[in-house]
């Protein structure tokens, strides 16, 4: 464009020598600066205007070609407002900038002003941009539709997955954990020789729950919503404390990285233990301790609460859930009254550590 300005700029005019040189500086500007038009198109749209403006000043027939680049540019990224709005004051400011440095009479200034911008040619520099922007818009809605349609048919999928895991193969896997659970508890309670394929059996269905658990709730779980783990118990440490609660946390032993699943387990167990106890346990205080052992993991929740019946939400929800979680992963849960007053939920988690 600052070519195409500068090559037919200047044809047939003979101005002074300064005024050429300043002409020639407008055109290249007014060229140049649509290098930046989708980066910056509203201050480009003020450098053309300018540029068309100060070409004017300067005695020359203006060409306004970049400045109509410039509206294209600002409203395709939808400045449609300003650009009618500059355009509009560019309108009245050429012909009187004509009028003021034109030296002859006024009728030829604004005879040399009426060609600067053409409305025809504005309003197709407007109607271009605003064309390109709806396109645009367009595909990028369309765009938008297809992601999130495959998004929720991945959901879908993804839950669908679920469900047939859990009922092809959960009962199954149960049954298989129960049954050797029970064959190795009889034979060593008869002081049997426990044979190794059982204890393989027994560690094969342990894993095999544990595993299945993790899938199911990795395939359930929201990808927007990463899934809580130990580091997050603080947090429902804090949140019980705003609940008018007195809670404390205390984590005991060497911390050392433990399994996904049983992370999460611990947040769980926390956090219903806490629900518990600030909603049905008419508690003023509670403690929660992490102790972090070499062969598992234990956490345990005190309050000074009242240990009823009331106290135990419905089952899936309350301690038939914890109960749930922490068999799957081979742990033990206790959950009693304490000798004074109040209620404890003690859980033990198995971490299997590798070198």
């Amino acid at each position: 464009m600052a070519a195409l300005l500068l090559g037919t700029g200047l044809s047939g005019q003979h101005p002074a020598r300064e005024r050429e040189l300043l002409g020639s500086v407008l055109l290249a500007a007014g060229g140049l600066v649509l290098v930046a038009r989708r980066r910056a198109p509203i201050a480009v749209l003020a450098v053309t205007g300018l540029c068309a403006v100060g070409y004017q000043a300067a005695g020359f027939e203006v060409l306004a070609v970049s400045y109509l680049v410039a509206v294209y540019g600002t409203v395709r990224a939808g400045h449609r407002t300003l650009a009618v709005a500059a355009s509009v004051a560019l309108l009245l400011v050429l012909p009187l900038t004509a009028l003021v440095f034109h030296d002859g009479p006024a009728r030829e200034a604004f005879a040399q002003a009426r060609n600067v911008l053409e409305l025809a040619w504005l309003i197709a520099a407007f109607a271009a941009g605003e064309a390109l922007r709806q396109a645009e818009r367009r595909a990028d809605e369309a765009e938008r539709t297809r992601e999130e349609t495959a998004r929720r048919r991945a959901d879908e999928e993804r839950l669908h997955i679920a469900r047939e895991l859990h009922d092809a193969l959960t009962h199954q896997i149960s049954i298989i954990k129960v049954q050797s659970e029970v064959a190795v508890h009889v034979a060593r309670r008869r002081g049997e020789h426990v044979p190794d394929t059982l204890l393989a059996i027994q560690a094969a269905g342990r894993e095999a729950t544990r595993e299945l658990r993790a899938t199911l709730e990795a395939l359930r779980d929201d990808d927007t919503a990463p899934p809580h783990g130990i580091g997050d118990v603080p947090e429902l440490v804090e949140r019980a404390r705003s609940m008018g609660l007195d809670a404390t946390l205390t984590i005991d032993g060497q911390r050392h990285d433990v399994p996904a699943a049983v992370a999460r387990t611990a947040y769980r167990i926390v956090q219903e233990a806490l629900t518990n106890t600030a909603r049905h346990a008419c508690a003023t205080a509670a403690s929660v301790r992490i102790e972090y052992r070499a062969d598992c993991l234990a956490i345990q929740v005190d309050d000074d609460g009242k240990a009823t019946p009331e106290g135990v939400p419905s089952p899936g929800l309350g301690l038939l859930g914890m109960r749930e979680r922490i068999t799957a992963l081979g742990g033990r849960l206790r959950a009693h009254p304490r000798a004074e007053h109040g209620f404890t939920v003690r859980a033990e988690l198995p971490v299997e550590r590798r070198s």
